[in-house]
């Protein structure tokens, strides 16, 4: 069925085939595209609809686009589905997360290998009995680009399993819910088998992701680790987003000079 007006555009993000890359990166808040698209070789906005905001530029000659997904599984996934019907294929989602291993402080970097999925969208793909798991190949690359990036800083990048929600307060304020008996327990065993962070759109992504036969992976820039304040730890709380997104831009980078290689 076709909902745009413009039958060449995909409905939510206004695209078309040609004017987006194969490499996309998919932060959450639209006001970080501009940030990241500088990065990219003559950037050039696209489209601005909704929480959907697109630049696309090139790297190393090849094009690729950043998108804006909102927060949440349902935006995330309408954007990855529609970059895919107008020619994306590799997606890596940059965010921020809320770390839950003491070790892991703000300013830090997680590399998700694949997420609990604790939200709602992945179920109406998939069966919960299914992984949601980010693909080995960008996986790969965001480790070597985190090697570079993170050099001479004193961020650590940590690798693993996130938490996936759909309710940012249901995690901060969980004994304040009607069903805390569930999130407290729940939030107990992911701790308890080594869960690194909190955030929302992964386990969405990675599910559309592995439904389309396509790439996708995601870091984050850890904000806080409300286990550590809990614990009476030092807490620091980052912002800056920039080490994340450089890592981002560094890994579509060697995915682009190996697949040129594959070819």
């Amino acid at each position: 069925m076709q909902y745009s007006k413009d039958p060449n555009r995909q409905y939510h993000i206004q695209v078309a085939k040609g004017e987006v890359g194969r490499y996309v990166i998919l932060p959450g808040d639209p006001k970080r595209c501009q940030k990241i698209a500088k990065y990219f070789e003559k950037p050039k906005l696209i489209a601005d609809s909704r929480e959907f905001v697109t630049y696309t530029g090139t790297l190393d000659g090849v094009p690729v686009s950043v998108t804006s997904t909102g927060i949440g599984g349902p935006s995330a996934s309408i954007a990855m589905m529609e970059l895919h019907k107008a020619g994306a294929d590799t997606f890596i989602r940059v965010g921020t997360c809320g770390a839950m291993q003491l070790d892991i402080k703000g300013g830090d970097i997680v590399i998700a290998s694949g997420a609990i999925r604790m939200e709602g969208t992945s179920k109406e793909f998939a069966p919960i009995e299914y992984p949601a798991v980010a693909d080995l190949d960008v996986v790969n690359a965001l480790v070597s680009a985190g090697h570079k990036t993170l050099k001479d800083t004193p961020s650590r990048a940590y690798v693993g399993v996130v938490e996936c929600k759909d309710s940012f307060y249901g995690q901060h304020d969980p004994a304040d819910m009607p069903v805390s008996y569930e999130l407290q327990n729940k939030w107990e065993a992911w701790k308890r088998m080594g869960c690194l962070a909190s955030e929302m759109e992964s386990a969405a992504l990675f599910i559309v992701s592995q439904y389309l036969k396509t790439r996708c992976g995601s870091l984050f820039l850890v904000m806080a680790n409300q286990e550590r304040e809990t614990a009476g730890l030092d807490n620091p709380v980052a912002h800056d987003t920039d080490l994340a997104i450089r890592t981002a831009v560094e890994a579509i980078r060697e995915l682009i000079k190996e697949d040129r290689a594959d070819q």
